[in-house]
């Protein structure tokens, strides 16, 4: 069952930007990479194949229940903490009081395992313009064959970053088990009009159905012209006991 921490809902579908694009790219080379597996192989990621989202992609290592740890990460990550993130704690990127949404998505991710979708929020300072974010972590298999490895990225968005390092806090965190053999149910995209793509607009009202593969029904057959053992088959006995 889908959940959310803190029962604090994110209605994905309606961001837009560069996070929600990011985001929604990875997680589809993620799917295709699963080949109706329950998650891909640490192994099968190549780089080539997230070339746009490499500046905010990542690739953690599990070290211990809720902990994950860089073994890559992009730019965008180093920029942010004024510093190489690598062998550094995810958690290190977050204030104290987002620690422990961060500690329970990471669970998640690699018991159940579970994507988690959280968004974030850097509050302004002097010097630091505030920064909202989006970071989405989806789990992976070791060479050993267990779930101990994830790729993510995170992408902040704002004016300018100011001083490093950016810490964040959790303002919602989205987590979505993982069902083998299925695509994992993503964000609900906003509805579109038929007319703007090319449909004609729904009708409301009554008109004539034109169904042409269905046959035109045969016409009444006069009682004379049948047999004796079709007449007789028209009839039905009525019981009043």
């Amino acid at each position: 069952m889908d959940r959310d921490i803190d029962d604090k809902v994110i209605h994905f579908g309606a961001q837009a930007g560069l996070g929600m694009q990011i985001a929604s790219e990875l997680r589809a080379y993620w799917e295709a990479l699963r080949r109706g597996r329950l998650v891909p192989a640490r192994a099968d990621v190549d780089p080539r194949g997230i070339e746009r989202a490499l500046e905010y992609a990542f690739i953690l290592e599990r070290v211990a229940p809720g902990m994950g740890r860089f073994r890559l990460a992009g730019m965008h990550l180093n920029d942010l903490m004024g510093m190489e993130v690598r062998g550094m704690p995810l958690t290190a990127l977050f204030a104290p009081q987002g620690r422990k949404h961060v500690t329970e998505a990471l669970e998640a991710v690699f018991d159940e395992p579970a994507i988690a979708d959280l968004r974030l929020v850097s509050e302004g300072a002097l010097g630091r313009p505030r920064l909202e974010a989006r970071l989405l972590i989806l789990p992976m298999k070791s060479d050993l064959g267990d779930i101990t490895r994830a790729l993510g990225c995170l992408v902040a968005e704002g004016d300018s970053f100011g001083r490093p390092p950016r810490r964040f806090e959790v303002l919602a965190a989205h987590v979505e088990p993982v069902l083998a053999g299925a695509p994992t149910p993503g964000p609900l995209p906003l509805p579109v009009r038929p007319e703007a793509i090319g449909l004609d607009a729904p009708f409301f009202g009554s008109r004539p159905l034109d169904l042409p593969e269905f046959e035109a029904p045969l016409a009444a057959r006069p009682l004379s012209d049948c047999s004796p053992e079709e007449r007789r088959a028209m009839f039905r006995v009525i019981s009043n006991a």
